[in-house]
């Protein structure tokens, strides 16, 4: 898909991975939705920053878990440009809760859950899917999560939730092809506001060097290293759909549990 003169949505684009991802679109040229539900003043940054990297850009407020927003969310791009080309799905929650306390957690935090990572995904598609079916072309990538292939995250209701995303990928590239491509990325632990937060700066500084320890590659993210394939994918990838691309440095491989001895140069 050709960025320069397209039209982009980006959910959950104030701070992040998702303003990454608008800011390197608009600097390929794209016009960028940036969206945001509570975070306005960072959004205005992001947006900000997508004109100074020659794009246009859009702000608009919703929530993804509302289908009347996503639904204003589309139709604002629509009113704007004419078209949509590209969905990044990258609005999420989580609740930090310990996934081995059982009774930590109850059917409220799922219900919350699901409701933000799957049903607004699904929801932010369903709203794009017409303009893309009419222009005959269109691509997604849904932001899931390493915790799927790791058996670990910041909550049960988390994990669940993005295997379900992970599911649904290949369900709708399956049904939505082959017009509309749906792929996904599923990163690790990156270095952003949002864990921090979640976490705490003291408890994110101990997380941050066990997965660089466990990782092959030797460090967590950058919101960077994650938007990088997504817009690749968007890009780039004109013959790939329903894959869920790890995005995590390796920590998968268990680096840290036997780390090769390097020959001294």
């Amino acid at each position: 898909m050709k960025l320069e003169g397209s039209v982009c949505i980006v959910t959950g684009s104030a701070t992040g991975v998702g303003a990454a991802c608008a800011v390197m679109l608009a600097g390929k040229g794209a016009n960028v939705v940036v969206n945001y539900s509570r975070s306005e003043q960072e959004a205005r940054e992001t947006m900000v920053a997508c004109m100074a990297a020659g794009g246009e850009a859009l702000l608009v407020q919703g929530d993804v878990a509302n289908d009347a927003d996503c639904r204003r969310i589309a139709d604002a791009a629509l009113e704007r440009w004419g078209r949509i080309d590209g969905l990044v799905n990258n609005a999420g929650t989580t609740k930090f809760i310990n996934p081995a306390d059982l009774d930590a957690i109850d059917a409220a935090d799922f219900h919350e859950l699901l409701d933000v990572n799957v049903i607004g995904a699904f929801q932010m598609i369903r709203a794009v899917v017409p303009a893309m079916r009419r222009q005959g072309q269109g691509a997604i990538v849904n932001v899931s999560s390493n915790s799927t292939a790791i058996g670990g995250g910041s909550s049960l209701a988390y994990v669940a939730s993005k295997g379900a995303l992970n599911a649904m990928t290949l369900t709708l590239a399956r049904v939505l092809g082959p017009e509309i491509r749906v792929n996904a990325v599923s990163p690790g632990v990156i270095d952003s506001r949002w864990l921090k937060d979640g976490v705490g700066e003291a408890a994110f500084a101990a997380v941050r060097d066990r997965y660089a320890d466990a990782a092959a590659l030797g460090r967590v993210a950058q919101p960077e290293d994650v938007a990088d394939p997504i817009v690749w994918l968007l890009e780039g990838a004109d013959y790939i759909t329903g894959e869920v691309l790890m995005v995590d440095g390796g920590v998968r491989l268990g680096a840290g549990l036997a780390k090769p001895v390097r020959p001294a140069r």
